[in-house]
């Protein structure tokens, strides 16, 4: 097997408005991100209330076990999704700040 010799990549060339405009797409994808994050706040708030205590059978024991484990693993994503957009959220002013250098 025989390997080339590959040609020598050109340095990418910095144009301020197209970094500006990816540091805004990027942070509206954390935005959207914390809609997200809102939204399963809103699940859980209704998961709450639906807990049917009143229901002593072991059909009720049941149904309010798996709400719970179900509001569980909401809850654990919720926190991830929230870390990520909080990451995602950094990373744009990180581009906006390399952009700013790059000047």
């Amino acid at each position: 097997m025989s390997f080339g010799l590959m040609p020598a990549a050109t340095p990418p060339t910095f144009d301020p408005s197209e970094c500006a405009s990816r540091s805004h797409e990027v942070q509206r994808l954390a935005w959207r991100m914390k809609a997200c994050v809102d939204q399963a706040d809103s699940v859980l708030a209704s998961l709450r209330k639906l807990q049917l205590d009143e229901w002593q059978s072991p059909a009720g024991r049941a149904f309010r076990t798996t709400v719970a484990v179900h509001a569980s693993a909401l809850m654990r994503t919720r926190e991830g999704l929230d870390g990520a957009a909080a990451a995602v959220l950094r990373h744009s002013q990180n581009v906006s700040v390399s952009g700013e250098r790059g000047k």
